[in-house]
C-alpha cells in the first residue's frame, strides 16, 4: 500500500515582487550572476549548487561578504570529510576586526547598540564609542597577561558590557565564554573550570521580574575556586540593595578601571579555525560539553545566515530575546558584521506585562525581531494581540527558535502580529551556532513549516539504514561539511567525544538528533528530538506534535510526555501536565485531552496516564528534559540521569523522583 500524500498546508504569506527584489537571496544571486557567471532561476537551484559545489559556494560567500585576511587562503577546502574538514588553510584573520571595521552601517556616528533593561534603564552606543571601549578593555586585558589562546569568561547579562568584553577578547586572539548571571555557582564552575580562564568578569547583580538578585557572593565563590585566574573584574550593573551591601567582595578590578585604559585598537591575526569562543551544551547528563568554534567559520556562516537568509542590511536593527548563556546571543552579536544596530534587552519578557517585547519592537523597529517559540505560545495563551496595540511595520522577519513553532503559533503570528511579517521559524543548534533550516524571503510561508534548507546546509532526512526520505519523518542529517561545525570539543584531544556525538550512527555524516520531514516543496517540519521519539504501534512521532495538541488546550500551561513502554509489556505513555492558573487536572480535562489526541494524532497516542505536576523540568536555556525524565522513571540513578545544576528550576524534578519511587513500589 502506498501512503497517502500529506496535504499541502495553508499559505500564510507570499513575498511581493518588491520583497523578492530586496531580499538577501536575490542580492546574492545577482552577485553570483555578475561575479561568477552563474544564473539560477529558483531557490532550490541555488541550494542544490551550494550543497553540491560546496567549495565554490563558500568561496563565493567569502568574496560576497568582503572577508579581509592578513594572509590569503591557499584554497577553500582541503578534503570533503567529516569530522576534520580543513577550511581556508593559510588564511589569517580576526572576527572582531570585521565586526568593528569602518564601513557601511559602521560609520563612527552610526548606532552600534541600543539597550533597554526591564526597569526602564536605556542606553545607546555608536560604533565609534564601541571601538573606543573595546580598545580600552582589550588593552586592560593585555596588561593582565591575556594573549592569544588564553581564555576570558563572563558572568554577564545581555548588555553592552558583554558585547564589549567579547570583542575585546576576540581582538587579542583570546577565547571567550559566557554564562547568564542567573546561573548558580555550581553551574558556572561546571563550565568555566574546564576552560581554566585567566580573567573572570562578573556583574554585582541582575534584575529580573522586578527584583534585584545579588551575584557578588556567587562571583566570589567562582573566583576562589578557579585557580587559573589572574584577575576578577566586578561590573557594577544593577544598582544597590540591602542584599548587595552585605557582600564585601570587590574583585581585583572594576569595569570603570578597564574603560579608563587608553590604547589604539589592534587586532591579532589568527588562523581561520583559531578558537573564537566556547559554547556549552545543556549539560543535563554529565559535564556540559565545551563546543569550540573558529573565527573564520563563524564569520562566513553568520554573514550567510544574517545577510542572505535574514535580509540584514547596513543600518538595519536586529533583536533577539536571549541571554548570554544561549547561542542566540552569539548569533545576535554577529549583526555587527552586517553593519547593523544590535537591540539588547535584559530582563523578563513579562516584566511589566506580556507585551514588553512587542512594545520594544515598536520603539526600536528591528528589521529582524527574534523570540523563542515558547514565548509565542505564551503570548497566544495570554490573549496578547500586538497588532491592535503596537505599530510593528518596522519588522520584516519575526524569527522563532528554541523549539518547533506549532501550526497555531504560525497562525497567531499571522493573525495577531501582522500578516505582512515573514514568519522566520528556524532550527539548528549550539553545535554550529546557526540554523540548518530557516527563512528565505523569496519563498512563501506555509502554516507549520520552516521555509527551506539554508544555503550550504546539506540537510536530509535519513531512515535507520541511512537512506534518504522525502515527505517522511527521519533523522536530520548533514551530508557535507560546514565551516561553523566545531573545530573541536574542549579537552577532547583525540576527537573521540566529538565523533561519538555526531558521527557514530552514520559514519562521515552528521546526525543532529532531530526528527525532521522534508516536504516536496523543499520546506521542513521539525518534530522534536529523535532520542525522545514516541513509537506507538509502529507509528513514530516527534514530541512537538504531541505538545501542539496538548498545549493548545486553555487549561494547560505546560506539558511533558514520555513513553515508558517496555518490549513485550503493556503500554505506558505518560503525559505530565502543568495546569494553568485556576485550573486542575481532573477527569474532564483528561477526557478532553485524550479526545483531542485521538482525533488529531491517532488512537495509539492517547496517554495511558495523565498526571498533574507543578512544573516541567527545563534546562537553563528553556528546553524540556524529556530524555532525563524518562531515564529516571525507568530506574536510572537520578544523579547520573540529570545534573540538577543544569536545570532552570532544580525543584521541578522532585515530583518525577516521587513518581519514580511510586513506580518502583507498584
Amino acid at each position: 500500500m502506498v501512503a497517502s500524500p500529506i496535504p499541502e498546508p495553508e499559505v500564510l504569506w507570499r513575498p511581493s515582487p518588491e520583497r523578492i527584489a530586496a531580499s538577501g537571496v536575490t542580492a546574492f544571486a545577482d552577485w553570483l550572476r555578475e561575479h561568477r557567471d552563474l544564473d539560477f532561476g529558483t531557490y532550490d537551484e541555488i541550494w542544490r549548487w551550494s550543497t553540491e559545489r560546496i567549495e565554490d559556494f563558500w568561496g563565493a560567500v567569502w568574496d560576497w561578504a568582503g572577508i579581509s585576511a592578513d594572509e590569503d587562503p591557499r584554497e577553500v577546502l582541503v578534503d570533503r570529510v567529516m569530522p576534520g574538514a580543513e577550511w581556508f588553510p593559510g588564511a589569517r584573520l580576526n572576527y572582531a576586526a570585521h565586526a568593528l571595521a569602518p564601513g557601511p552601517g559602521r560609520e563612527a556616528g552610526a548606532l552600534a547598540l541600543v539597550f533597554e533593561r526591564e526597569d526602564g534603564l536605556t542606553g545607546a552606543m555608536t560604533y565609534g564609542q564601541l571601538r573606543n571601549h573595546v580598545a580600552a578593555v582589550a588593552s586592560a586585558l593585555r596588561k593582565m597577561g591575556v594573549g592569544r589562546g588564553d581564555v576570558v569568561v563572563g558572568v554577564l547579562p545581555n548588555s553592552p558590557h558583554a558585547v564589549i568584553a567579547f570583542l575585546a577578547t576576540a581582538s587579542l586572539g583570546a577565547i571567550w565564554s559566557s554564562c547568564a548571571p542567573e546561573f548558580g555557582a555550581h553551574s558556572i564552575l561546571e563550565r568555566f573550570a574546564q576552560l581554566r580562564p585567566k580573567v573572570l568578569l562578573g556583574v554585582d547583580a541582575y534584575r529580573y521580574g522586578g527584583e534585584v538578585h545579588s551575584r557578588l557572593e556567587v562571583i566570589e565563590q567562582v573566583s576562589e575556586q578557579l585557580d587559573s585566574l589572574v584577575a576578577t573584574v566586578v561590573v557594577p550593573y544593577a544598582g544597590t540593595s540591602d542584599e548587595l551591601a552585605e557582600v564585601e567582595f570587590e574583585g581585583d578590578f572594576f569595569w570603570a578601571e578597564m574603560l579608563a585604559d587608553t590604547a589604539a585598537l589592534h587586532f591579532e591575526p589568527v588562523p581561520f579555525d583559531h578558537p573564537l569562543w566556547v559554547l556549552f551544551s545543556s549539560g543535563t547528563t554529565g559535564l556540559p560539553k565545551g563546543i569550540v568554534q573558529g573565527h573564520g567559520g563563524i564569520l562566513l556562516e553568520h554573514h550567510k545566515a544574517l545577510g542572505i537568509h535574514g535580509d540584514v542590511r547596513p543600518g538595519d536593527r536586529v533583536f533577539w530575546y536571549t541571554t548570554t548563556g544561549w547561542m542566540m546571543w552569539n548569533f545576535l552579536v554577529s549583526g555587527l558584521l552586517r553593519g547593523a544596530t544590535l537591540v539588547l534587552y535584559d530582563g523578563s519578557p513579562a516584566a511589566r506585562e506580556m507585551d514588553v517585547l512587542w512594545k520594544l519592537a515598536e520603539e526600536t523597529e528591528p528589521a529582524l525581531f527574534g523570540v523563542s517559540a515558547p514565548y509565542v505560545q505564551a503570548c497566544m495563551k495570554a490573549g496578547v494581540r500586538p497588532r491592535l496595540s503596537h505599530d510593528l511595520s518596522g519588522v520584516r522577519i519575526l524569527g522563532s527558535t528554541g523549539a518547533p513553532l506549532t501550526d497555531d503559533g504560525f497562525g497567531w503570528v499571522h493573525d495577531e502580529v501582522s500578516p505582512e511579517i515573514l514568519i522566520g521559524s528556524l532550527s539548528g543548534g549550539t553545535d554550529v551556532c546557526t540554523a540548518f533550516v530557516g527563512p528565505a524571503s523569496v519563498l512563501p510561508v506555509h502554516r507549520g513549516e520552516i521555509q527551506c534548507r539554508m544555503l550550504g546546509a546539506a540537510v536530509a532526512a535519513f531512515d535507520e539504514q541511512g537512506r534518504p526520505l522525502l515527505d517522511e519523518v527521519g533523522e536530520l542529517v548533514i551530508t557535507e561539511p560546514m565551516p561553523s561545525m566545531p573545530v573541536a570539543f574542549w579537552d577532547d584531544p583525540d576527537g573521540s567525544r566529538l565523533r561519538e556525538a555526531y558521527f557514530a550512527d552514520y559514519p562521515g555524516v552528521w546526525r543532529h538528533g532531530d526528527w525532521v520531514r522534508i516536504t516536496p516543496r523543499g520546506g521542513v517540519v521539525i518534530s522534536g528530538r529523535s532520542d525522545s521519539t514516541l513509537n506507538r504501534a509502529g507509528i513514530r512521532m516527534g514530541t512537538s506534535e504531541f505538545y501542539r495538541v496538548v498545549e493548545a488546550h486553555p487549561a494547560v500551561a505546560d506539558s511533558l510526555v514520555v513513553d515508558l513502554s517496555q518490549p513485550g509489556g503493556a503500554g505506558d505513555l505518560v503525559l505530565f501536565v502543568v495546569p494553568g492558573a485556576g485550573a486542575g487536572v481532573d477527569d474532564r480535562l483528561r477526557d478532553e485531552l485524550s479526545g483531542a489526541l485521538r482525533e488529531q494524532l491517532s488512537p495509539h497516542h492517547v496517554p495511558d496516564r495523565i498526571v498533574a505536576v507543578p512544573a516541567v523540568p527545563r534546562t537553563l536555556n528553556g528546553k524540556k528534559c524529556e530524555v532525563p525524565v524518562k531515564r529516571i522513571l525507568l530506574g536510572a540513578d537520578p544523579e547520573t540521569a540529570v545534573s540538577r545544576s543544569a536545570l532552570a528550576d532544580p525543584d521541578s524534578l522532585t515530583p518525577f523522583l516521587a513518581a519514580r519511587a511510586a513506580r518502583e513500589q507498584d
